[in-house]
């Protein structure tokens, strides 16, 4: 993932860039985790408390599957339809978020990409409407 990179004026080396585990977000390094930086595996108490449950590994299953049948970008709602079911109940939309989790985790692996407009957006800073596609 990231390096260490050497600052000639303090002497120290700054934090290599880490993920968060459950969201896939960027985690911001804070000088409580100097001691235990590499232990950090979460960005948040929420994150930690919620890990990766199987129906996240499904989402991430969907999410390639989707992609081998295309040559182009996927929604995230597709993913969560196609694990949460086309129901009258729309329950697939309460995967919505956690389809965009996986998303953010399989673009942390290498696996995807994350795009609006057709461009390539940070995972960690992109709101509104994204689509997903293998990485070029």
């Amino acid at each position: 993932m990231g390096r260490r990179r050497e600052d000639d004026t303090a002497g120290a080396a700054e934090p290599a860039e880490k993920t968060c585990a459950s969201c896939g977000r960027r985690i911001e390094w804070r000088k409580k985790w100097e001691k235990s930086w590499d232990d950090v595996r979460y960005c948040s108490d929420a994150c930690r408390a919620r890990k990766v449950k199987p129906v996240d590994r499904e989402l991430e299953e969907a999410i390639r599957e989707l992609l081998d049948r295309t040559t182009g970008t996927i929604c995230p709602s597709e993913a969560a339809r196609k694990v949460g079911g086309t129901d009258a109940e729309d329950a697939w939309r309460d995967l919505m978020e956690p389809a965009r989790r996986a998303a953010r985790r399989m673009v942390a692996a290498g696996e995807v990409e994350i795009t609006q407009k057709g461009a390539v957006v940070d995972p960690s800073t992109a709101k509104g409407p994204i689509r997903i596609r293998r990485v070029t």
